[in-house]
């Protein structure tokens, strides 16, 4: 998902505006976690980035969308881009090396 997101609307209030942004977003992340994965895959991870513009989006981890949603909303600015892709996500080992290093402190 590439989308430039628009809060002005001829009948919507602000408020009901910004929760069906984040219900779209939410709604698109639950569709590609519901798709079927490859064989090697572990899970389903996303790429983020937000900004103003999509020459001046930074990346993002999921669980911050909203909050910089409502940082946009607060400085009453009227749009903003995100950019959600998903990609193959991976689990990483522990080492025995960590397991050591918490069990010392």
């Amino acid at each position: 998902m590439k989308k430039i997101f628009e809060l002005t609307h001829p009948k919507l209030k602000l408020a009901r505006r910004v929760d069906a942004i984040k219900h779209e977003i939410k709604k698109y992340i639950k569709r590609e976690r519901n798709k079927t994965l490859p064989e090697d895959v572990d899970f389903c991870d996303f790429d983020c980035k937000f900004g103003d513009k999509a020459e001046d989006a930074k990346e993002i981890h999921l669980s911050e969308i909203n909050k910089h949603i409502d940082a946009i909303v607060a400085q009453e600015k009227t749009s903003f881009y995100l950019e959600i892709i998903a990609k193959a996500g991976y689990r990483q080992t522990k080492s025995v090396a960590d397991d050591d290093e918490m069990d010392a402190e």
